[in-house]
């Protein structure tokens, strides 16, 4: 029996279970943009070792408890080798050892363990505060490029402010008269709330661009609303530039972090560890005079080697996003 013969009720409701045909197509669409993305990505080196990186510290960041049980199997350690656990023999400073690879600090903490544990807060910082900075910098550049008038007038004086002032010296600042202490939290907001304005107006530049073309004025000739517009308009042609941004502002944001740590403002808690605070607690215990280098050494060139990734990956970006560079 046909489906046209059956009754409304009787016949099967394709449309209902599974996708819909125009969400097929965009799932379509999106995954051969995905694939195009990557194979220009692939292509560049500085991408793919900035990307090899950056997942290295990921892993070692997720994957701390699990990587200090290893080293602690391999290296027979008869000590605690956890970050936060004092080791009672050979002592307190202590240079690199067969059961300490890195050797101990002023209160006997592992420094291996510590380096190892200390990339969760670094990354978690790092991705936590540019997350602020680029919801508060697309917020303003987008509203501000697409209002226009008075309003985009009154925004930009606003991130003007943020521009004029040296952003480490606001930074340092902030994290000094705002109360709380000096815990994580404080310190994302203090990265976050002061590494936002250039995002804004490379986002307000790009929205002027967006909101002239043609797309945008049919969908005002059909009645769409400004938010209407923004959500599905200006924002996905925007978000490449936002996304790059981002990216490269990560790099910032762990050295911010490492800025205020190392000149006692970061974290002080005895339970969090990062790289930033292992560089203040090396200065603090005179590391270099009594020539402790390793000490400084490996969170010094962890934290140069988060950077450089990011770095990579931005450049790798440019070729994605910029045409232009890439034909050349």
């Amino acid at each position: 029996m046909n489906d046209a013969k059956q009754p409304q009720s009787e016949r099967p409701c394709r449309k209902v279970v599974g996708l819909s045909e125009t969400h097929r197509e965009k799932l379509s669409l999106l995954r051969k943009r995905a694939v195009k993305t990557w194979r220009i990505y692939s292509k560049n080196r500085f991408g793919m070792v900035g990307l090899a990186i950056l997942l290295g510290f990921v892993v070692m960041a997720v994957f701390a408890d699990q990587i200090m049980y290893i080293l602690h199997i391999i290296g027979g350690w008869d000590f605690a080798y956890g970050p936060f656990d004092k080791v009672e023999y050979p002592g307190a400073g202590t240079p690199p050892s067969s059961e300490h690879w890195l050797g101990t600090d002023q209160w006997g903490f592992d420094l291996l363990s510590r380096v190892i544990y200390g990339s969760r807060v670094t990354l978690i910082i790092g991705f936590v505060a540019t997350l602020v900075s680029m919801v508060l910098g697309a917020g303003v550049g987008i509203l501000g490029g697409f209002w226009g008038g008075w309003k985009d007038a009154v925004l930009m004086r606003i991130t003007d402010v943020f521009l004029v002032i040296p952003w480490l010296v606001l930074m340092i600042v902030l994290a000094f008269v705002l109360p709380g202490g000096p815990s994580v939290w404080k310190v994302v907001f203090v990265i976050g709330i002061t590494g936002w304005s250039s995002t804004a107006r490379i986002v307000r530049a790009q929205v002027f661009s967006v909101k002239e073309r043609a797309f945008v004025e049919r969908a005002r000739a059909i009645g769409a609303g400004d938010m209407h517009i923004v959500r599905k308009h200006v924002f996905p042609n925007v978000f490449p530039l936002v996304f790059a941004n981002a990216i490269l502002t990560v790099a910032l944001s762990i050295l911010s972090e490492s800025t205020l740590s190392f000149i006692g403002l970061g974290p002080q808690s005895i339970n969090v560890v990062t790289w930033g605070n292992m560089l203040e607690d090396a200065i603090n215990a005179s590391a270099m005079q009594n020539e402790l280098y390793w000490w400084i050494v490996m969170p010094g060139a962890c934290i140069v080697l988060v950077v450089l990734g990011f770095t990579f990956m931005g450049h790798a970006l440019d070729d994605i996003f910029n045409p232009k560079l890439r034909k050349r």
